[in-house]
C-alpha cells in the first residue's frame, strides 16, 4: 500500500529532519513509528500527507508511494482524494464550530453519498458521544472527546490509510487504553493505520509492524511484537511507561483477537 524510499527532508534548506528513511505500510496493517522529539515521526507524516510545504520542509531526496504510484510532494487535497488522510498532533479540530460540523468539513470532499452516510454512521458507531453532542461547540468538549472528534472527521473522508499524530498526547491513561482498542477497531474494519505515538505500551499492542526513529533514522524495525521484546525498547521505551492499559495483544499472523470494543464515554 505505502512504500517509503530512502526519504530525506529538511527544513529552510539547513535542518535535516528525515535521514534516508525507508519503510512500508502493507494492506490492512497497523504500523507503529516510535521515537523520542525530533526523532523525525511529525516530518515523515507531514510528507506522506503532502502538508510538508506548509510547514517550510522540503524533500531532499527519496521518494513516497501509495499503491505504486509515487505522490511525493503532492497537494494535499490530492493525496485525502487517494485515500490517504492525517489526524495531526494536537487534534486541531474546529472549535467554534460544532460537532456535527466538523464532521461535515471532514466529509466534504466525499462526492458519493452513499458512502458519506456510512461513514457518518461509522463515526457514530465508534463513538456514540458524538451523536449524543452533535450540536455541542467542538471546543467544549473534554480532550479525550476533542481526539475521538478529530479521528471521527478524518474517517469521514473514508481513508484507506489512516494517519495518526500522538493521538495519545496529554490524555488519560484510560483515554490511551480506548484510544488503542479504537484503533485497532479501525483496522479491523479495513483501514490501515500508521502510528505515530510515544506511548509505546499502546503503539506496539496494537501493531502488526513497528519502526523506531532516532535523529531521522530508522534504528530498529520488525515485527511489533519482537521489538517489544527486545532489550532495547525495553530500556527505552517501557521501561517506565505511563500505565496506559495496553490493548490485547495481537495473535500469532499480525491481527487483533476480536474483542467487544469498550466505547468511548471520556
Amino acid at each position: 500500500m505505502l512504500s517509503i524510499d530512502a526519504l530525506q527532508v529538511t527544513y529552510g534548506g539547513a535542518v535535516q529532519a528525515v535521514r534516508g528513511i525507508s519503510m512500508e505500510v502493507p494492506d490492512d496493517a497497523v504500523v507503529a513509528v516510535l521515537g523520542s522529539n525530533g526523532a523525525g515521526k511529525t516530518t515523515l507524516l507531514r510528507t506522506i500527507s503532502g502538508t510538508l510545504r506548509l510547514h517550510r520542509g522540503r524533500v531532499d531526496a527519496g521518494t513516497v508511494c501509495f499503491d505504486g504510484e509515487d505522490v511525493t510532494g503532492r497537494d494535499p487535497g490530492q493525496i485525502v482524494r487517494r485515500g490517504v488522510v492525517q489526524v495531526p498532533e494536537g487534534r486541531r479540530i474546529f472549535g467554534r464550530l460544532t460537532v456535527e460540523e466538523n464532521l461535515r468539513a471532514g466529509g466534504m470532499g466525499n462526492r458519493d453519498r452513499a458512502a458519506k452516510a456510512a461513514a457518518h454512521a461509522r463515526v457514530h458507531d465508534l463513538f456514540p458521544v458524538l451523536a449524543e453532542r452533535s450540536s455541542q461547540r467542538a471546543g467544549l468538549l473534554s480532550g479525550g472527546e476533542q481526539q475521538m472528534l478529530a479521528i471521527g472527521r478524518a474517517l469521514m473522508a473514508s481513508p484507506r490509510l489512516l494517519l495518526l499524530d500522538e493521538p495519545s498526547l496529554g490524555l488519560a491513561p484510560r483515554v490511551i487504553g480506548q484510544i488503542g482498542e479504537v484503533v485497532a477497531e479501525i483496522n479491523r474494519q479495513g483501514t490501515s493505520v500508521l502510528l505515530v505515538e510515544q506511548n509505546a505500551t499502546m503503539a506496539l499492542g496494537v501493531a502488526d509492524l513497528a519502526y523506531v526513529l532516532d535523529v531521522g533514522r530508522v534504528s530498529l524495525s520488525g515485527a511489533a511484537r519482537e521489538l517489544a521484546a527486545t532489550d532495547e525498547v525495553q530500556r527505552l521505551y517501557l521501561g517506565s511507561d505511563s500505565g496506559a492499559a495496553s490493548p490485547a495483544p495481537r495473535e500469532r499472523g499480525g491481527r487483533a483477537p476480536r474483542r467487544t470494543l469498550s466505547r468511548w464515554t471520556a
